[in-house]
This record gives structure tokens, sequence and C-alpha cells, in this order.
């Protein structure tokens, strides 16, 4: 039988460089652990992607509740959008739209992954995996590619990259040089057999990523890695898919 952890417990944040923070849900283990990133801006804060929803994000994590947020999705399976109902202001691309306004176990991929098999310790009562579910969310701004998101003294750039879902979004900031790249792009194995994903997508995507100027990238999962590796994983991944085709 696996712990029980306190909900105080549940989340690890540690503040990175650029006004950047790490949130996440260490208990869950690796592979299935999304990255959520807070940003700090002058106007208003930004918040990419929101955990598995198991224990409040905005009742724990007080940093997401300071200032006016966006919480965007890089896109919606369960892992990424679990607290997005937390929060006001709530944006994803409109190709997965529908998702977060309608979530339901199979379309948010929580069947068939969610089991107690991904905790190393399981979140406080009254929770069960087979009850998880993601909450409804609709959208308060419906995103597309070339939209930038303002936050005053920063500005990101969406960047649509479907493939490992249709509406992946990664987001640019090219006066730091910073990556946002959601599960399209992250230090660690891809998923590119969801029952949305599209190969020639993936493909389109990766090329597009090549060709932006990037310094350090915080991904969806694992950890943050160098404009280098960044790379060295996309030309090695295309030069992969090129010997099979």
């Amino acid at each position: 039988m696996k712990p029980r952890m306190r909900a105080e417990d549940w989340y690890s944040v540690r503040r990175l460089d650029d006004d950047v923070t790490y949130i996440c849900e260490p208990h869950i283990q690796e592979f299935y652990r999304c990255n959520i990133w807070h940003v700090r801006g002058r106007d208003r804060d930004l918040l990419v992607d929101s955990g598995m929803g198991v224990v409040s994000l905005r009742e724990w994590v007080p940093l997401v509740t300071e200032r006016d947020l966006i919480a965007v999705a890089s896109h919606t399976h369960f892992d990424h959008i679990g607290c997005h109902h937390e929060f006001e202001c709530r944006a994803v691309h409109s190709a997965e739209a529908d998702l977060l306004a309608e979530p339901t176990r199979a379309n948010t991929l929580a069947d068939p992954y969610v089991t107690d098999d991904i905790f190393d310790a399981l979140p406080p009562e009254p929770y069960c995996s087979k009850c998880y579910a993601v909450k409804r969310a609709p959208a308060t701004r419906l995103l597309e590619d070339g939209d930038m998101i303002d936050l005053g003294d920063r500005r990101f750039e969406v960047i649509h990259t479907p493939g490992h879902s249709p509406g992946g979004i990664a987001f640019y900031e090219k006066a730091t040089e910073i990556l946002f790249s959601g599960d399209i792009l992250y230090d660690g194995p891809l998923i590119e057999d969801t029952y949305h994903s599209n190969a020639v997508d993936y493909l389109a995507s990766m090329e597009r990523l090549l060709s932006l100027k990037v310094r350090v990238v915080h991904g969806g999962h694992f950890p943050s890695f160098s404009g280098e590796r960044y790379r060295d994983l996309i030309t090695g991944w295309l030069d992969a898919k090129r010997k099979t085709h």
C-alpha cells in the first residue's frame, strides 16, 4: 500500500533564472510528471500548464494567486490541465478548446494512464485513481499560431506545434530566447502515438522548431536544457525519422 502525502507536501517550487519558477508534483513518477511553469511579468503573470489537479494549485502554491494571471495549456492531456478550472483566465489552442471545455477520461488520456502505479506516494484523501477526472475549464481565450501573450514587459509568441496532439503549442520569448515547448519536445522519451497524434504534423513541427534561435528550453516533462541540447535533440530525432522512411 503506497503512503498518502499531505496536501501541503504535494508541490515542489523552485525559482530559476529569467523570473521563471518551476512547479512540479514530485510524488508522480517522472515520466508522467508535468512541469508547471510560472513566469513573472510587469502587468500580469503567465502559467504554462497546471498539473494533474489532484491537489489545489491555488491553495498550496501562493505564487499563482499573487497577481493577475493567464493560465495557458500547452495541450489538453490530463497531466497538464488538472488545475485549469481554478483560474479565471484560461487559454488554449482552438484545436483543443473542446477538450478543455468537455474533458473525459478518454480524451485527456487519463484512461488508461491514471492508476496508482504512476505515483510514488498517493495524493491525500479522498483521491481515488479510478474516480479521477479533469474538471471542465472552458477557455476564455482561444490561441492561434502567431498570437502574442503580453505580460506588459514580456511577450511570448504562440507557436502551433501539432504532432503530439492537434492543438499543441509552444511559447517563445524572442527577447530572451526562452522556449516553453510543451510535449512536442523535451529531454526524454517522446510520445508520438496517442489517439490524436499525427506523424506528418510532428515532423513539420520539429522542422519548424529547428529554425528558432533558442537559448534555454523548459519542456512539458523532464529537466530544462540548453539551446545546444535543443538542436541536438531535434536533429537527432529528424535523422532517425529520415533513416526509417
